[in-house]
């Protein structure tokens, strides 16, 4: 999304007005749809001082266009300059900046990770150069119009206030500064020479506008390229936060022993990249020769990348990657040098098919390894026995004498990277008040149905990539378990009917080319993606009087997510009535954050249908002390 766009002339007179960081944060408000910090409307106007500078050449011609703030699709991630033109040989190019106004650093032994002062304190950050050469190959690698039409994207880094000292430009950041070029308080004049180079003459055909309306390619699917990461191929470039939890998993490996051990705790929410950089960590420790495996309690995640891996592996090699969580239950201790827990919020205390052996595992996990490493997001737990919590397993290392390191996720890719999308979600489900009250439906495909016929409709339509499929709340009995001719789903009132996935799918359920036609549930979805989902709500959720209501009975009783909620409710009705609560919105948040393109959704509620169709019109609704009111439509 461009924020800010102007030909250089105009920029230049921007910048004369004095008002340059006026006019940029009025434009991310339209633009983006949320205000920014005093301190971010401080640095462009301080950096965009230095660009002017820089621009100040006649040999740069006016009509080249600039762009300030460029939202790359698909992410939450901002591009801070580019300059678009064309070169001697008439070939157009987008000179990529990344701006900073850093004057210190300090080196460390993480691949393109410096130290830098940020927030108010010292911060492990990703290099700078890497960060304009992340950017521009994202670009490169998900933008149909950039690949097809040959547009050249030459990442650079600037910073004006930086003296060279040895750090930030040190040699063992040589790969990234050679591939994005680091220009420091000196070298103003480089920088021009730089961009010189590829904008010789103006931009007559608009590249960026191009670029941003240029369709997005599939996205590389994690699953689809497991088997050629395995074979030392890099499929996908770790962004930002991304790169820094990389390393720092990296650092901690190969730091810990029998007598050190250690343990990360990465906190990350739906699209953030819990899982590329889980199975990122898997190929490189294991090209490390540490022994690792990649560990998660649901199975449909682990199946899938199997199934991936089939011809390409022998099956002992891929059973030795991919276990359960109850898997180490009886295994000595240190066994593995890493064990990486995806989706660690659904570990359980009990393992086996009973749930009556082992003691915790946590314990297990952290006792079975001398590094562990722990994704975990507490607004997916979705059933009564999901212990995974991060004061858990801070409990279960201070136990054990192990030293704990805590780090995070935030940047968005999925939902179109609308962080406005998860957040309004939030707010919709009661989850958690936020500011994003209305939603910006531009920027993610999210609809409501008129009726289930309508959504399995779209979803059906949307399957030309077989990354489209409905799911729903486990509110009918699974029938045609038994009888594959049963229905499962039936809703007379529509003349609807529809089965859940065929146990024949087993856990395959969502790669299955013919699995379109059965219906999912959150055990054989979450973990896993899709570019569209369509979300059928059961009477477990339903709103009523502008709250938000959860109704556990509803349940079908071959659900073993609840499984003894009465009996929970009985010793002790408070937290497990709050514990139910947060399960069944969970579970919907959770099926709703599956889809990286769009999300449709229908209720089996008329009311709360109709609620989610008002919410989503123009005027949207308030909240105020927990109740939701529609704002009245004029």
């Amino acid at each position: 999304m461009i924020v800010y766009q102007n030909r250089k002339s105009t920029f230049l007179e921007d910048i004369l007005s004095n008002q340059i960081e006026v006019i940029i944060a009025q434009a991310v408000k339209k633009q983006l749809g949320f205000g920014t910090t005093e301190n971010e409307i401080e640095s462009w106007k301080y950096s965009l001082q230095y660009m002017n500078n820089i621009l100040a050449d006649a040999e740069i011609p006016s009509d080249c266009w600039v762009s300030i703030e460029y939202r790359i699709p698909q992410t939450s991630k901002r591009v801070d300059f580019i300059i678009t033109g064309v070169n001697e040989l008439g070939k157009e190019h987008a000179v990529i900046i990344e701006l900073k106004q850093w004057s210190s650093a300090q080196l460390t032994t993480k691949d393109a990770v410096v130290i830098t002062w940020l927030g108010k304190r010292e911060r492990e950050v990703s290099h700078p150069s890497y960060q304009a050469w992340s950017y521009a190959a994202l670009l490169q690698g998900f933008n149909e119009t950039v690949y097809n039409e040959s547009i050249e994207l030459k990442p650079c880094a600037y910073l004006h206030n930086y003296e060279r000292d040895g750090i930030i430009d040190n040699s063992f950041y040589q790969d990234y500064i050679a591939k994005a070029p680091l220009f420091l308080r000196s070298d103003a004049l480089e920088l021009r020479k730089f961009i010189k180079q590829f904008i010789r003459y103006g931009d007559k055909n608009k590249i960026l506008y191009r670029i941003d309306s240029g369709k997005i390619k599939p996205s590389k699917s994690l699953a689809d390229s497991l088997a050629k990461m395995l074979k030392g191929a890099k499929e996908f470039v770790l962004i930002d936060d991304q790169k820094i939890v990389f390393e720092t998993a990296i650092a901690l490996a190969k730091q810990s022993s029998g007598n050190n051990k250690k343990l990360l705790i990465v906190e990350g929410g739906p699209g953030t990249g819990k899982t590329v950089v889980a199975i990122n960590l898997l190929v490189a420790l294991t090209q490390a020769g540490l022994l690792s495996q990649y560990v998660t309690k649901n199975a449909a995640p682990r199946a899938v990348y199997e199934s991936v891996l089939t011809g390409t592996l022998r099956k002992t090699h891929i059973s030795n990657l991919f276990k359960g969580s109850g898997a180490f239950v009886d295994a000595a201790e240190n066994t593995f040098d890493c064990l990486i827990v995806d989706e660690a919020h659904r570990l359980n205390e009990k393992s086996g098919l009973y749930g009556n052996l082992g003691t915790n595992q946590v314990r297990e996990i952290i006792n079975a390894s001398r590094f562990s490493v722990f994704f975990i997001d507490e607004d997916q737990r979705v059933t009564l026995n999901d212990i995974g919590q991060k004061a858990e397993i801070r409990a279960w290392a201070e136990r054990l004498g192990v030293q704990v390191y805590e780090t995070d996720l935030q940047s968005q890719f999925r939902c179109n990277g609308s962080d406005g999308y998860l957040a309004w979600l939030d707010h919709l489900l009661q989850i958690r008040p936020t500011a994003n009250d209305t939603l910006d439906r531009g920027e993610y495909d999210f609809r409501v149905c008129d009726s289930p016929n309508e959504l399995r409709k779209l979803i059906e339509e949307q399957n030309n990539r077989n990354k489209a499929r409905v799911v729903a709340g486990y509110c009918w009995d699974w029938n045609s378990k038994k009888n594959p001719l049963a229905w499962d789903i039936v809703i007379p009132e529509h003349d609807f009917r529809m089965r859940w996935n065929l146990a024949d799918y087993g856990s395959l359920w969502l790669i299955d080319p013919d699995s379109v036609s059965e219906a999912g549930c959150i055990h054989t979805c979450q973990g896993l993606e899709l570019d569209y989902v369509g979300v059928i709500l059961g009477p477990d959720l339903v709103v009523r009087n502008g709250r938000v209501v959860t109704e556990p009975a509803k349940r079908s009783k071959m659900d073993k997510s609840i499984f003894g909620w009465k009996k929970r409710l009985v010793e002790d009705n408070e937290s497990g009535s709050r514990f139910l609560d947060q399960i069944i919105r969970n579970t919907y948040r959770t099926l709703m954050t599956r889809g990286m393109k769009g999300c449709y959704v229908w209720s089996a509620d008329p009311a709360t249908n109709e609620w989610l169709k008002r919410s989503i019109s123009n005027n949207g609704y308030k909240q105020e002390d927990g109740v939701l009111s529609l704002v009245a439509e004029e």
